[in-house]
């Protein structure tokens, strides 16, 4: 693999000749620093941290042990792989350095064709692990992050199925967007969406909402599924996100006064809780992961009928935070897929204790 061969080795062994031999095996396909002892060791891999290191256990000073502690408790050094060089043989020396994050064992003498062969396998890990990293990231901005960790941990396939599970379903949009924007040049408002969209995605992370999807202006999230608190829970960080995202939207007005705005910028939010088909929908080569049901209608319907500023919440919501949020029954609305009008809360902040 050509990526290998621009990756750096240290050698670390306080035994000359086993520094000339593992040189020897290395040079000619990788980049070889050397130390002869735990603290050059150390110095060396803070000033340029190599992407493998052969460590000796038995050294005078500062043993392999020790240096291998220091460097799993950075994090600039903590993913290194380190593979130990030792003429020990015994099972407990083999398990306390691989306790202590070592990735293999090399037992002296040395059987050059393994040491190139281990070195090579651990170097190629280390390059899978970066670009499966690499990766993640990029899916969690197509995906939602939470989706991606429940696939990483085995807990959600990617297979046609869906389950029917209790959620609280947020919905918002920009009041006016359209009519707001129509001054302004197309590039101008996909900046202005896209910083828009890139606040409000923060608060949905920090409060570990699942993200549906953005509808134009609007953006849709659910909580309760890949990953649930319990309903009242979920209920109640749905809500302090809907409280925190308005917030947001106040320090965003004054960014966007610059561009002509009349009036400061505000959202709706609507926000029900009740069950709702969670999984994934499409076909076998192409699925989204979203949620469907009479509870994504009303979630919908209740932003809708927000005021310019406001979060109006179902009965069911209100009956789950209501201990720990401010707000007032207001006047009940109709919602398609509902027999009886729905009574809805209007809320305006948290409650304040002590």
């Amino acid at each position: 693999m050509e990526e290998l061969s621009n990756c750096t080795v240290l050698v670390v062994d306080d035994t000359e000749t086993n520094i000339d031999i593992l040189v020897a095996a290395l040079d000619n396909e990788y980049e070889i620093s050397v130390a002869m002892d735990g603290e050059s060791a150390l110095e060396t891999v803070n000033l340029e941290p190599p992407d493998l290191i052969l460590l000796d256990i038995m050294m005078p000073g500062m043993d392999g042990y020790q240096v291998c502690r220091r460097l799993k408790s950075e994090p600039k050094t903590s993913g290194i792989p380190i593979i130990f060089i030792t003429s020990m043989s015994e099972v407990e020396s083999k398990t306390k350095g691989l306790e202590m994050g070592a990735v293999d064992y090399i037992t002296k003498p040395f059987d050059i064709m393994e040491v190139k062969a281990r070195v090579k396998t651990h170097l190629s890990l280390m390059f899978a692990n970066e670009k499966l990293r690499y990766l993640s990231t990029q899916l969690s901005k197509y995906v939602s992050s939470e989706v991606i960790q429940s696939i990483m941990e085995g807990k959600t396939e990617a297979v046609i199925k869906s389950s029917r599970k209790m959620l609280s379903v947020f919905f918002s949009d920009i009041v006016d967007f359209t009519a707001k924007t129509e001054h302004l040049e197309p590039e101008e408002i996909t900046y202005l969406l896209n910083k828009y969209f890139d606040r409000m995605e923060s608060v949905i992370r920090k409060y570990n909402g699942t993200l549906d999807k953005y509808i134009g202006d609007a953006i849709m999230v659910f909580f309760g599924d890949p990953t649930t608190k319990g309903p009242k829970e979920d209920a109640l960080a749905c809500v302090k996100m809907a409280l925190e995202m308005q917030n947001h939207v106040k320090d965003l007005a004054r960014e966007w006064g610059g561009y002509g705005f009349e009036d400061p910028i505000q959202i709706r939010i609507g926000i029900f809780t009740g069950f709702c088909t969670v999984g994934n929908f499409g076909s076998e080569t192409q699925m989204g992961y979203t949620i469907i049901g009479n509870s994504v209608n009303a979630a919908s319907r209740l932003e809708s009928a927000a005021s310019h500023g406001g979060i109006l919440i179902s009965q069911r919501t209100w009956s789950l935070v209501n201990e720990d949020v401010e707000g007032e029954e207001i006047r009940s609305i109709v919602v398609k897929g509902f027999r009886d009008p729905l009574k809805v809360y209007s809320i305006t902040g948290l409650k304040k204790y002590g």
